[in-house]
């Protein structure tokens, strides 16, 4: 009686064994995908296994200028390297890295910083670590990422770094995610900040089928007229002597900021909330005389109420882009010291907008120029709040956010572009489809006064996977600081202490209207 059972067993598992041989035939090794992984108008350069804690990246690996990535903990994983060439103009470095064991299915796609020029190694560590296959690119171009001249005569660098760099990597990532392991990922998110933030938008506007969900950190967008703010926020305090503000009279007007506007939440701990709602003007520090250390100067609270209000037509008056927010103060010198404003806009000017490289930023004309820039880069490089239609209609995921202390991209940047979208979309696809969270005291991309560590991978994933919208997310400081958590409250409500309970505890507040 038990011969038939025994029978059935062993042909199962015969049929097992010959299933997951016929998938380690179909799935090629790490080490054989140089030869047969064929892609179109691409070619690869690197296929390698990696054992766990041996990645070697170069000196600049966590991007120029920034502190070196730490990949001692990545698990094993098979790295990919590669170069796109849509056109004869295009050269598009990526790599791809996918886990050797322990993939949960899934890709995540990374962007890049200003002007990009080498590959963002540090969008691809923590997908790495968690399981996903992941990719990156140096977004169409190598060199610095402060200088924009690369463009100079080359149209299509243009629109590799504009839009198609990231979707052709995604294109590749993909094909080789399905060669490596027989089979493509079951979801596609995106995770970046900064240009990489304002690719992401870029990937939903003109290629929605890339990516299921797409968080989007401090965009960069619209990138034309950012670098006209950035343009004019430099410009207003390096115009003469006498509206220049030494980074000593930053921290001064922070304090100042702070004192107006910190308790309005309710507690009182060196974070601004809700910025749009300080009443703060830097006329109250004002000298009565002359000049001195604890006073601003006449000029230099004119040069900071420009760098407050944001560049405007001079004809028209109308606004051209936000200015940066209260409690952004001590990322402004980034933008506003040296003998010229932010390199990353003055080269975009100096070279592909004008292509005069005698040309003087002081000589922009707020009113004409900014037409000619719009007409050189906005196609490419913009992404209107009225174009993410075909993204939305497939159900998918979109997670906006953007620190409140951002002394380089205007805070409030997101925060238009995120009521007119909700306006361009259906009310269903605004109540499920995208959300906006700002963080207060948060800088560029992280850091500041304020908790700057948020998971928003998981955040993206978990909404695409349950599809229920997150309306509270929690941020913590990060390691190393003293422990201290905040909730972020889906827009526009904001964080306001309840009265009791510890104000180093997300617990302690809730979300609120403003």
């Amino acid at each position: 009686m038990q011969q038939p059972v025994l029978r059935s067993t062993v042909l199962l598992a015969a049929c097992a064994l010959f299933l997951a041989a016929t998938s380690a035939q179909a799935a090629p090794s790490c080490a054989t995908l140089s030869e047969t992984l064929k892609l179109s108008h691409a070619t690869i350069t690197l296929a390698t296994e990696v054992p766990a804690g041996a990645l070697q990246l170069p000196a600049a690996g966590g991007g120029p200028g920034g502190p070196p990535l730490n990949v001692s903990a990545l698990p094993a994983f098979c790295r990919v390297a590669g170069t796109i060439r849509p056109t004869d103009d295009s050269d598009i470095r990526f790599e791809v890295w996918m886990p050797l064991s322990g993939w949960n299915g899934k890709f995540v796609g990374g962007g890049n910083g200003v002007w990009a020029g080498s590959i963002a190694y540090g969008d691809m560590v923590t997908p790495l670590s968690r399981g996903y296959a992941t990719a990156a690119s140096d977004v169409g171009h190598q060199g610095s990422p402060v200088d924009g001249t690369f463009l100079v005569g080359h149209p299509e660098k243009l629109t590799d770094f504009g839009h198609r760099a990231v979707h052709e990597t995604a294109v590749a990532a993909k094909a080789a995610i399905s060669a490596f392991y027989g089979n493509g990922p079951k979801r596609s998110l995106y995770a970046s900040c900064s240009t990489g933030g304002r690719i992401g938008l870029m990937e939903a506007y003109r290629y929605p089928d890339d990516y299921d969900g797409i968080s989007a950190m401090a965009p960069a967008n619209q990138m034309v007229p950012l670098m006209v703010m950035s343009l004019w926020t430099g410009s207003a305090t390096m115009k003469d002597a006498a509206s220049s503000l030494p980074p000593p009279k930053y921290a001064l007007v922070q304090k100042a900021a702070l004192q107006a506007c910190d308790a309005n939440d309710g507690v009182q701990d060196g974070i601004i909330g809700n910025p749009p709602a300080c009443r703060f003007d830097p006329g109250v520090l004002q000298c009565k005389a002359g000049d001195a250390a604890d006073c601003l100067t006449a000029p230099q609270v004119t040069a900071l109420r420009a760098v407050y209000a944001g560049p405007k037509n001079p004809r028209t008056g109308a606004q051209l882009y936000p200015g940066l927010s209260v409690g952004s103060e001590a990322q402004m010198p980034v933008l506003t010291m040296g003998k010229e404003p932010f390199p990353v806009a003055t080269t975009f000017f100096r070279g592909p907008v004008f292509n005069d490289p005698s040309w003087d930023f002081r000589s922009f004309d707020y009113d004409r120029d900014v037409d000619r820039a719009m007409a050189y880069g906005s196609d490419a490089l913009d992404v209107p709040p009225t174009g993410l239609g075909r993204f939305f209609a497939g159900n998918r995921k979109l997670l906006l956010s953007h620190g409140w202390a951002d002394g380089l991209i205007p805070a409030q940047s997101t925060v238009n572009f995120y009521q007119a979208l909700v306006k361009a979309i259906s009310s269903r696809q605004a109540r499920e489809d995208v959300r906006l969270f700002m963080v207060p005291g948060m800088g560029h991309c992280g850091g500041g006064s304020g908790p700057s560590a948020i998971d928003m991978l998981g955040a993206i994933d978990q909404w695409v996977e349950a599809g229920k919208a997150p309306e509270r997310l929690v941020a913590s400081n990060p390691p190393g600081q003293p422990a201290r958590t905040r909730p972020l409250c889906s827009y526009p409500k904001v964080a306001k202490y309840t009265g009791s309970g510890s104000t180093d505890e997300e617990q302690s507040f809730r979300c609120e209207a403003p």
